[in-house]
Parts: structure tokens; C-alpha cells; sequence
């Protein structure tokens, strides 16, 4: 394998590792929840004291800002960033269960998935000429059966600014280690992109679309050729159904239910462009596939699997899941409503990150900033002066904080990112939550100022 590794803009934020926080407790009843009746400034605060039952001795002795508490919650307080909120009015109860404990080989439980996948391209605008699959291991294992079945026949340049990107790196040059494979990594750290005009038509290219551990998305696909010899694969997971997609521009894309649909985790999706299959067929990978990541049979596309006939078994629940959020979309209008619905989200914490002193969009460049994972870093310079592992620290006490007064649950920043919150910002999450969020996001920070100066910690 030959290697080379180009650097280029450099966001200034550190990469650091931070544990999750897992435990909530039951809403605070006495502080209200928003309802499509109400409605909330961002920077609304309550002025009465307010004491909790379920408040911590910690939280007694150190928080006197109980006296500010915003009053009002968000209706829904999970902002994950995967698996993603439900849409709304989802309900289990709703959901077909008449091919539950059936097998997806049987007519009409495989004429569901067949459904699943034409309604997904359909909501997609997935060109007519296109083959789209359901693909085991969620976006990852849609990805990896690219990576494994299309990679070998020119160089490969991958573009890496976040984790996921990363990873694919990582698994690429694994990939090559035995092989003639020249790889080119072309960096950047969080917050930035890498030089998008480093692109070479004559290589394959690899590439995150939004990233979502950084909140870093491409503005547009304006730098790849239309006209080229390498193929473009593109790991979609957070942008496809939110983000438009030029396919002209693509030759694989993947992407996966538990994101922008709010669907279930563990299944992903395979798009191949013609030019895709093309070579699947004509110049097959010099490797021996793992059946997992197998699309031929015989030397021609395993069509079975792109009209339903899926790898492994899938869970017909999910399936039926992920009906229930395409019945949704499809109700508001398809993907220029689920845009829309991502992009309001966008601007509510960009209002609230312009009028806060705190805080700051880790994305540099305002138009590479996505509108599904919205990732802020902090920079007061008390917070900032401390020591990378003190800072995550206060992050996990902070989301633990939001966590307890059951407002938001899992809005840390990755684990590799930099110290600071992500929040999803997709379609299926209420904008009136995030507005009703933003308050609570200075209740917390405020909070923890008082317990750094009580502390004494600094840099």
C-alpha cells in the first residue's frame, strides 16, 4: 500500500474523548412542558423559586440558580443524534404487525421490503436508473460493502474531517495493506473542511456528505466532476431525506432509517449509480467478499437484493417502522418539506448562538454548517482556560444536569470531538423543542460557572 496524507485548514479545537451520560430521572412536574398553544422566547426565564422533590443534596448546596430556571420544557426532550427522535404522532400501536413472525422470503412480507425500498428512492429522488438495497449493519455495513466490493482499481482519495470519515480511512488502508492500493488522505480538523479542490476524477473518492460527529457538511457537490473515471462514494447517513443530493455527482450512496426518518437502527441502505454496477460486474474486487458485503452472483448484480430479497434476515418491525415515517414525509409534502423543517431547526440555534456570549458553531464556515447534527463548542474564556479532560468533565455534569430535569438527553459531543454539545436539529424534532431547549442550555452553563468559581478550578 502507498500512502500519502495532505493537511489543511485547521479548526483550533482540540479532539478529546468524554463519557456519555445514561441516567435521567422523571420531569420536574412543577415546571411546564411547551405545547402547540404556547409559545417561548429562547430567552425566557422564570423569576419565582422553584424546588424539586428529586433535586440531588449536590444540586441543593451548590444551585442557587434554581431561582431562574426557564419555565417552560421541551415537549420531547430527546435530541439524539442516533438512533433519532420518532416522528410525530408515531406510535407503536399504529404500526402492521401482520408479518410479524413471518418470513421475509414469503410473498408479502417481501413485497414490503420491495415497498420500503421504492418509497425510500422515491422520497429520495433517486434517479429511475439507479438500484437501491437494504443492506445489514446499518449506514456502516452499507458503506463497508462498497468500500469492499468497488475499491482496488485506481487510487483512492478519502476526504476526513470527522470520526466516520475517519473510520473509513482506517478500514481503507487496512484494506490496502496487501493490496496495490495507493490511498491519499486528505485532512482537516473539526470544524473545517478538507481542500475540496484537491479532488481527482481519475481516483475513486470516499467521502462523509454531513459530518456527523463534527457538524460539518459539503456545501454543494460543485467540485466533482461530472465527467470522470473514478467513482464517488458518498456516506449520506445524516444528510440524505434533509440535504439535497446532486447523483449526477455520485455513485454510491448510503445512508440508514435511524437518522433524518427517525426510523430504526441496524439496517442501512445501498444506492449504486449505473456506472457503479458497471464495474461491480465488469471489474469485480480482487478480494474475497465476506457474504455480507456480496452484491454479484455469478458475475452479474444480485437484483434479489435490490428488489427485496434481502442478504440476511431483517426485522419486519423495523420495516414496518420505517413505513410509518415514510407515511409521514410523504403526508408533509417529501423532501423539500423535510428540508425546510431541518433548515427552521438550523436557524433557531443560530439565532440563539448569535445573541450568546458562550457559545459558538463548531463549523467554521458558516455554509458548510449542517442543519441536522448542530455542534456548538464553548468559549467563554473561564471554560476554555481549563484543562481538555477538567472541560469534559463539565460537559457529562452538564448534560447530566439536563438529563435529571428530564429537558434534553444525549446531546454531548462525540467522543472524539471537541468539548461541547450536539443536538439534532432533523425534521423529526419540534423546532418549538429547541427553542424551548436554548434557555435551559444557559441555565446549565450558568450553573456551572458558579460551581467552577466554587471550586476554585482553573487552568
Amino acid at each position: 500500500m502507498n500512502e500519502t496524507v495532505t493537511g489543511f485548514r485547521s479548526a483550533a479545537a482540540p479532539v478529546n474523548t468524554i463519557l456519555q451520560v445514561s441516567g435521567v430521572a422523571e420531569p420536574d412536574k412543577n415546571t411546564p412542558h411547551s405545547t402547540s398553544g404556547e409559545t417561548s422566547s429562547h430567552t425566557q426565564t422564570a423569576s419565582a423559586a422553584h424546588n424539586t422533590a428529586d433535586s440531588t443534596a449536590a444540586h441543593a448546596a451548590s444551585d442557587n440558580t434554581a431561582q431562574t430556571r426557564p419555565r417552560v420544557k421541551p415537549a420531547d426532550p430527546r435530541f439524539s443524534s442516533g438512533p433519532c427522535r420518532k416522528h410525530p404522532g408515531w406510535s407503536l400501536n399504529t404500526l402492521n404487525t401482520d408479518y410479524l413472525g413471518r418470513s421475509h422470503r414469503a410473498k408479502e412480507p417481501k413485497a414490503r421490503l420491495a415497498s420500503a425500498i421504492e418509497r425510500s428512492a422515491k422520497l429520495l429522488g433517486l434517479p429511475a436508473d439507479w438500484k437501491l438495497g437494504i443492506m445489514p449493519g446499518s449506514d456502516t455495513g452499507a458503506v463497508e460493502a462498497a468500500l469492499w466490493s468497488l475499491l482496488g482499481q485506481r487510487p483512492v482519495d478519502v476526504l476526513v474531517w470527522e470520526s466516520f470519515s475517519s473510520d473509513w480511512a482506517t478500514d481503507i488502508k487496512q484494506l490496502a495493506e496487501c493490496e496495490t492500493i495507493t490511498v491519499n488522505l486528505h485532512k482537516a480538523d473539526y470544524g473545517d473542511l478538507p481542500d475540496l479542490s484537491r479532488y481527482n476524477p481519475a481516483h475513486d473518492t470516499v467521502f462523509a456528505f454531513n459530518g456527523t460527529t463534527s457538524g460539518v457538511r459539503v456545501p454543494d457537490l460543485d467540485w466533482i466532476h461530472t465527467e470522470r473515471e473514478g467513482l464517488v462514494i458518498c456516506d449520506a447517513t445524516s444528510a440524505a431525506y434533509a440535504q439535497p443530493l446532486n447523483f449526477e455527482k455520485l455513485d454510491v450512496v448510503t445512508w440508514s432509517w435511524q437518522k433524518v426518518l427517525g426510523g430504526e437502527a441496524a439496517h442501512g441502505m445501498l444506492a449504486l449509480s449505473p456506472r457503479a454496477v458497471a464495474q461491480l460486474e465488469n471489474r469485480p474486487a480482487p478480494r474475497a467478499l465476506p457474504k455480507v458485503f456480496t452484491l454479484t452472483k455469478k458475475g452479474l448484480l444480485n437484483a434479489g437484493i435490490f428488489n427485496g430479497a434481502t442478504i440476511n434476515t431483517p426485522s419486519m418491525l423495523c420495516v414496518e417502522d420505517l413505513h410509518s415515517a415514510l407515511d409521514w414525509a410523504e403526508s408533509l409534502g417529501g423532501h423539500a418539506a423535510l428540508e425546510a423543517l431541518a433548515n427552521d431547526n438550523l436557524n433557531v440555534i443560530n439565532d440563539w448562538i448569535t445573541d450568546t456570549e458562550w457559545v459558538e458553531w463548531l463549523p467554521v464556515d458558516p455554509t458548510t454548517r449542517s442543519n441536522t447534527s448542530l455542534c456548538i463548542k464553548i468559549v467563554d474564556p473561564v471554560f476554555a482556560a481549563l484543562p481538555e479532560d477538567t472541560q469534559q468533565g463539565w460537559i457529562k455534569t452538564m448534560c447530566q444536569w439536563l438529563a435529571e430535569e428530564h429537558v434534553a438527553f444525549d446531546i454531548a459531543h462525540y467522543r472524539t470531538a471537541p468539548a461541547g454539545f450536539r443536538l439534532w436539529g432533523g425534521p423529526t424534532v419540534a423546532t418549538q423543542d429547541l427553542i424551548d431547549l436554548t434557555p435551559w442550555l444557559d441555565w446549565a452553563f450558568k450553573r456551572c460557572l458558579k460551581d467552577i468559581s466554587l471550586n476554585g478550578e482553573n487552568a
